[in-house]
């Protein structure tokens, strides 16, 4: 069975959008899905990615389609993610739809980064300021702003690369970055990886 993930990411542009793919095809590879990758739709805005799944799902039975959006917050324990999207977003759990379809990355995809961050000090290299991070383990505890502060902290004196930019930075992280401590730190990562190891 083939696999499409619908990405919330990538803005607006052609390029960022190509960066969106690249950088989670080469996370995904590293996975473990080297061989049989999913196709990556990099969609920009989170609600994009929702109606472009929503048209696409049920439309073959050969083809498995992921939904791959932020959290945008914390998620309560042992809640599904269309439990979640309902309660955050007034989204509708499509018909055909299970909780294999859906997934979260949470509390946002930047909350990887912190489970790698030897990596990420290796990207930005000269002036970077680990201690500015958060050093909680579980990394979907820690809250998206002290994510997005603590990322621009740690850099503000990085050079040639500069402080954090979402869009200059984070899917050429995403591409570095080592999924099996991605996996271990994050348990919606971790069941994201499982069920696209299951269904490729």
């Amino acid at each position: 069975m083939s696999v499409t993930v619908y990405i919330e990411g990538g803005g607006n542009g052609k390029e960022l959008r190509t960066r969106c793919r690249q950088g989670f095809s080469e996370f995904f590879r590293k996975a473990g899905l080297a061989g049989r990758m999913p196709k990556l739709v990099a969609c920009g805005a989170r609600e994009k990615a929702y109606d472009r799944f929503c048209s696409a799902l049920g439309r073959s039975d050969e083809i498995f389609i992921v939904l791959l959006v932020d959290s945008e917050g914390p998620v309560t324990e042992n809640a599904g993610p269309w439990t979640h999207l309902r309660e955050r977003d007034n989204w509708r759990k499509p018909t055909q739809a299970t909780d294999e379809n859906a997934h979260l990355m949470v509390q946002c995809m930047e909350a990887w980064f912190f489970a790698d961050k030897e990596t990420l000090a290796n990207y930005f290299g000269n002036g970077f300021n680990r201690n500015a991070l958060s050093n909680q383990a579980a990394v979907e505890n820690i809250a998206r702003i002290d994510i997005e502060q603590g990322l621009k902290n740690a850099t503000q004196q990085c050079k040639p690369k500069g402080r954090y930019n979402k869009g200059r930075h984070s899917f050429a992280i995403l591409g570095q970055i080592n999924p099996e401590k991605v996996i271990a730190a994050s348990p919606h990562a971790r069941q994201l990886i499982a069920i696209l190891l299951n269904r490729a």
